[in-house]
């Protein structure tokens, strides 16, 4: 049993290690912030949870079972949120390209007072 958990474990590390290589590759080769911000942020969080279910699985201490659930939730709950923001504050900067984008859900809610809406004369 404890050879099967072994090879299960090493096979999920190397399956996160593929996902965070995807990850990165998906960061370099997009073409808008947005499409970075989405490969930045979803195969790199399912990347660590495959890695870290890896690990429990070979290592199976408790201690390190704790550690590794509490490091599991930090990520989840930090990367969605904080990227959520980031994203937020990039539209609001302009510094997307709406040519990709194919549906604009945030362009009536994110018009500040101050600025004419778009294409206004």
């Amino acid at each position: 049993m404890s050879t099967v958990l072994d090879v299960v474990g090493g096979v999920l590390l190397l399956t996160g290690a593929g996902f965070a290589l995807v990850a990165a590759l998906g960061v370099l080769r997009l073409p808008d912030l947005l499409s970075r911000m989405h490969a930045a942020t979803k195969p790199q969080v399912i990347g660590l949870l495959l890695a870290l279910t890896g690990t429990a699985l070979c290592l199976r201490q408790p201690a390190v079972l704790g550690l590794l659930l509490l490091v599991a939730i930090t990520q989840m709950a930090t990367s969605v949120v904080a990227s959520h923001m980031v994203a937020r504050a990039a539209y609001r900067a302009g510094h997307l390209r709406r040519d990709l984008l194919v549906v604009d859900e945030l362009e009536q809610e994110q018009t500040p007072d101050w600025r004419e809406p778009r294409g206004a004369p």
